[in-house]
């Protein structure tokens, strides 16, 4: 399990609206295409320079391609870079002023301390 990488494609997708809209049409073509391109890369570094050893568990890629918050924290992904994105991605569906974030808080009211280890 790499908390690294799931905070990687988190704050990597959030930064970057075409890719949000990507993961918000077709989750599962943007977290294979990105773990195919970009998550080997170093992140500010010039072109050319990127790792070969990174790689996501079944279990992440199927609570990124689900959207799946409540198993990504679980996972030790940052609540905050989740939250971001996800703000991002489902946002605009919601009618009432804070309706998302409302449900995501509610979504993770059930774990209780101590929290999932969210240092990479």
């Amino acid at each position: 399990m790499s908390k690294y990488l799931l905070n990687k494609f988190l704050f990597t997708v959030d930064r970057d609206p075409a890719l949000v809209e990507r993961y918000r049409n077709d989750p599962a073509e943007l977290v294979t295409w990105w773990e195919s391109t970009m998550a080997n890369d170093l992140l500010n570094c010039h072109s050319g320079e990127n790792t070969t050893w990174l790689a996501l568990t079944a279990e992440e890629r199927a609570a990124l391609i689900a959207r799946d918050q409540v198993r990504l924290f679980e996972f030790g992904a940052h609540p905050f870079l989740t939250l971001t994105l996800f703000i991002a991605v489902f946002e605009r569906d919601n009618t009432e002023p804070l309706e998302y974030q409302k449900a995501y808080g509610a979504s993770l009211a059930h774990i209780t301390r101590p929290y999932p280890d969210i240092a990479t």
